[in-house]
């Protein structure tokens, strides 16, 4: 994509030409224009499945993809709670956009594929199955957030349901379903399955213990068994889902079940939605209110064991949310860049204004770190069983979902700025983008929650913090820098009264040191170097676009650009 758009002055009464406008951004290969995008799936595992992950970049970028979330976006659902007689119906309503979008990414497996070999007897996941399809939702965000909300719950519910046989018998072959199907109706009578949650209520919100929702068994209930459950959930987004994965209060504690739409003799179940929420962003994406009048459900797992049963479902979900955050951030970048090399200001191109070059290459810092240390988590889940592995996974899938999460919407506003007023309005993505990142950094547990879970893995498992730091410690070999980042990281370890006071100092160490030891081996010195050095050498930053005064810029934006590849 190269020059401007320019529109002629036709007919007696036209006032201007349309010129020193950027073609429009749309018809890209998200992959195949993404550098630090291609070198993290070779890196990390995936780099055989490269030539799936360009065809789908094709397909997400494509102006129908873009166009489609523009339109599920323009048209929120809307929730039916009756019929014209008056009779329950409890449906929401979503625009045909929407179900495109879902249907692309079911299409993509993005509900399936690190999960498909547990349709086959003692087969093993094929290898860095979840570094590719971190690759796939990496771009499906970009293409349209909202959707991935009931595509990552579905394939995130899976671990959970594996835990009753019985249960997975009946649902799993309906989530490993290729074909999308967006029908209200019994699950006997669908192609396909989709998975929700809730576990936020009114008076607890992140506190899931302090749930009032009731759990009463029928016929004894216990792991798998039947129980009516009377209360409500604050929030519980994709609420169109086939089932949702709830906690409630049963007689022996805190427990997870599974609640379907409807029973086993197909009737519908007693979900009684009260409202759909109306939110910052996420609009394509319903999220609703809902009360349980004496809904039937079925228990994973054994009475008072409800957040062990259901903590892998969040766990898989952060890492979701740390992608997608990594994918909007690239995407922002993306159209700045685009912008600027097709705009001329004061007689030069943008591109070449230092000024612009210095906020753009430092924008494109946090995108390479973002992107490089969301993959190195996804390939932790793909080696699970491998102790060093297991350890990174533990404690930096709630640091990876802080610190990408975090930055991202301070990033895609200075992104917005580099377009002046075109970023600003609804016809620009990036004006959905700003309203729409906010919420990877609530879901799932916020930053607070995330530096807690932090310091719940140093006060159980404290091995596995030495673990990670000695990692670090050998990858930082001979950089000074990244030396004195290591050691700062130990001397708070070091002072367990303090954590508490310290612990998002800790956290956002650790992202910026695990960042920038990933940056040093694998990424070209022009990144790695500008990035240690303006992280992580002391420098006062509260802006971009500072420090990067000896810095390669040029080298970095011709890696960033989406018209070079």
């Amino acid at each position: 994509m190269t020059g401007t758009t320019t529109e002629k002055k036709t007919g007696p009464y036209s006032t201007h030409s349309v010129d020193n406008q950027p073609p429009p951004f749309e018809d890209v290969n998200l992959f195949a224009t993404d550098a630090a995008l291609r070198d993290a799936v070779n890196r990390e595992g995936a780099g055989q499945a490269a030539r799936r992950i360009n065809a789908f970049g094709l397909v997400a970028g494509s102006a129908e993809a873009f166009a489609l979330g523009r339109l599920a976006n323009a048209h929120p659902p809307v929730l039916e709670t009756h019929d014209a007689q008056g009779r329950r119906r409890d449906e929401v309503l979503y625009h045909p956009a929407y179900h495109q979008l879902m249907a692309t990414s079911f299409s993509e497996e993005l509900n399936r594929s690190v999960w498909m070999h547990l349709s086959a007897p003692h087969a093993a996941p094929p290898a860095g199955v979840h570094v590719m399809r971190a690759a796939a939702f990496y771009m499906a965000a970009q293409m349209e957030t909202g959707h991935c909300c009931p595509v990552t719950m579905t394939s995130a519910a899976v671990p959970s349901l594996m835990l009753e046989p019985r249960l997975a018998e009946i649902w799993l072959p309906k989530i490993l379903s290729r074909t999308y199907d967006p029908q209200f109706g019994p699950i006997g009578e669908k192609a396909s399955a989709t998975i929700g949650m809730g576990m936020t209520e009114k008076q607890g919100g992140t506190d899931v213990r302090a749930g009032t929702t009731v759990a009463s068994p029928v016929d004894g209930g216990g792991p798998g068994g039947e129980y009516v459950l009377v209360g409500h959930k604050w929030f519980m987004s994709a609420p169109m889902s086939d089932a949702f994965l709830v906690l409630a209060q049963a007689p022996g504690g805190l427990t997870c079940f599974l609640l379907p739409r409807f029973l086993p003799d197909d009737t519908v179940n007693a979900i009684r939605f009260q409202r759909l929420k109306s939110k910052l962003g996420n609009r394509s994406n319903a999220s609703s209110e809902v009360e349980f009048w004496g809904a039937h459900a079925w228990a994973i797992g054994a009475e008072g064991q409800g957040v062990q049963a259901i903590i892998e479902m969040v766990t898989h979900t952060r890492l979701d949310c740390a992608v997608a955050s990594s994918g909007l951030m690239r995407l922002s970048l993306a159209h700045a860049i685009h912008h600027a090399e097709h705009r001329m200001v004061f007689g030069k191109s943008l591109i070449s204004q230092p000024v612009m070059q210095q906020v753009l290459a430092d924008l494109a810092l946090d995108v390479e770190a973002a992107t490089a240390l969301s993959f190195r988590l996804a390939r932790s889940f793909d080696r699970a069983d491998d102790p060093s592995a297991a350890a990174w996974r533990r404690l930096m899938t709630p640091v990876t979902k802080y610190w990408t999460c975090k930055i991202a919407p301070g990033f895609v506003a200075e992104a917005m700025e580099c377009l002046g007023g075109n970023g600003y309005v609804e016809e620009s993505p990036l004006a959905r983008i700003y309203r729409e990142v906010p919420v990877n950094s609530i879901w799932e547990g916020s930053g607070n929650v995330m530096a807690l879970d932090v310091l719940r893995v140093l006060q159980r498992e404290p091995d596995v913090a030495g673990q990670v730091v000695d990692e670090l410690a050998d990858a930082a070999g001979e950089d000074a820098l990244l030396r004195a980042g290591v050691e700062r990281l130990q001397a708070i370890l070091h002072e367990p009264r303090m954590l508490d006071f310290r612990a998002r100092e800790l956290v956002e160490g650790l992202a910026l040191v695990a960042s920038a030891t990933i940056l040093r081996v694998h990424a070209p010195a022009a990144i790695a170097d500008a990035f240690i050095a303006t992280r992580l050498g002391g420098l006062s930053r509260q802006t971009y676009g500072v420090g990067l005064d000896r810095a390669d810029t040029r080298a970095i934006l011709v890696r960033a650009s989406p018209n070079r590849q």
